[in-house]
């Protein structure tokens, strides 16, 4: 009877790193898309009536720094093309977070094997990002 009646603590924090995960996902990707959506809306009302030639391949050969620098300086100034990227970065962000949220929930319930994991996929991705854009 006493175990009937004494209340079942669970490890700190669990459920609240589940909740703020879960909100990191689905906020992220409602930012992610407001944001796209509204570079979207600015692009077109400044380059709507043009039209794009795509008998030329351009390639951009910039490392992810300049990328980013030149993102984030369109996106301040209101462009529409860069506001469309910020939202995907933002977009490609949020489970880069989600991993990294993970990250320190396992470290603090003291789960090494899934650290260990997280970490494996944590080199991944900054492999991926590291090859994806040199050549």
């Amino acid at each position: 009877m006493e175990k009937s009646n004494m209340v079942q603590e669970e490890k700190f924090g669990e459920k609240d790193f589940q909740t703020i995960i879960g909100n990191l996902l689905r906020y992220g990707v409602w930012i992610s898309l407001s944001v796209a959506f509204i570079g979207g809306i600015v692009y077109l009302m400044n380059h709507g009536s043009q039209i794009e030639d795509y008998s030329v391949f351009k390639e951009n050969d910039r490392n992810i720094f300049e990328v980013i620098a030149s993102v984030y300086h369109g996106a301040i100034q209101g462009d529409g093309a860069s506001l469309i990227f910020t939202g995907i970065i933002l977009l490609f962000l949020t489970p880069v977070l989600r991993v990294l949220l993970s990250l320190f929930s396992f470290l603090l319930e003291k789960d090494y094997l899934y650290v260990g994991i997280t970490l494996i996929v944590i080199v991944i991705i900054i492999i991926s990002i590291s090859f994806g854009f040199s050549h």
